[in-house]
């Protein structure tokens, strides 16, 4: 059965759970989501089994993927599934939102959802694990993703979780989130340490950041994902106060050349 997995990932837990899925079934493309921002219309798979993974934010979507969604048309697919990475809590209601966005498109929602533990990357309010701590987390989702496998494989309905605590609290946050997350940028700044190697534009899912004078310059359609300060190669972008000193996280198994070649839309 073909299949095809679109993703959406800034420090690379979402591509790491992504291959993986994809390595197992085999016939499978994995495709970035940011590959479609530029292009106007519904997006039709030409696959039997689609599958999305991305992270959650403030217990939702990332915007770029909530967007995304709504252009999804999906008529003829056999299995949809989700995999949304977080490094708290909030993945019922990240795929609740995603089930409904899809069912009010297509009158079909997802087939089955999944959350995956992974470390964080919010680095504006957290210190990002580092050693043997980020170690143990990624471990423990590979054995997470090696129970989710199965359950694709054989295309499985797996129902999403309820949790009326969590509903409430994305009813909360994530309107907060959303408002603001556009502008989340004018919170970054670059220090004299900036080597203008122009990795910063690069890894930007969203095409926000561009170089002038051989610095980076941040636009207005952030999508939050701190690809551009984790991935710095000198560290020199700051985010406040509050990131100085903050350990920068990336997937051990996802280089800075393959999100860069990813988020492009190349393979």
């Amino acid at each position: 059965m073909k299949t095809v997995i679109y993703f959406f990932s800034g420090t690379g837990n979402s591509l790491a759970v992504a291959k993986k899925i994809c390595t197992v079934l085999r016939d499978c493309e994995i495709v970035p989501v940011s590959s479609f921002m530029n292009s106007p219309g519904r997006i039709t798979p030409t696959a039997e089994r689609v599958g999305i993974v991305c992270p959650v934010y403030f217990s939702g979507l990332p915007l770029m993927v909530a967007e995304w969604a709504a252009r999804l048309d999906i008529p003829d697919i056999k299995y949809l599934f989700a995999v949304v990475t977080l490094g708290g809590s909030g993945g019922g209601p990240a795929l609740r939102q995603l089930d409904e966005i899809i069912k009010k498109q297509t009158g079909r929602g997802l087939d089955a959802g999944f959350s995956v533990k992974m470390p964080g990357n919010y680095i504006f309010m957290y210190k990002s694990p580092e050693g043997q701590k980020r170690d143990l987390l990624i471990a423990a989702a590979d054995r997470q993703v090696d129970e989710i496998l199965p359950v694709i494989q054989c295309c499985e309905r797996k129902s999403i979780s309820r949790a009326v605590i969590g509903s409430l609290l994305k009813t909360v946050i994530y309107p907060w989130f959303s408002s603001r997350a556009r502008a989340r940028a004018r919170q970054f700044s670059v220090t004299p340490a900036c080597t203008s190697c122009g990795t910063c534009a690069r890894v930007c899912p969203a095409e926000n950041i561009e170089l002038q004078d051989g610095k980076p310059v941040w636009k207005d359609r952030c999508e939050v994902c701190c690809a551009c300060i984790h991935l710095c190669p000198v560290q020199a972008i700051e985010g406040g106060r509050k990131t100085e000193g903050r350990p920068r996280y990336r997937h051990p198994a996802i280089s800075t050349g393959e999100l860069e070649s990813r988020n492009m839309g190349k393979t």
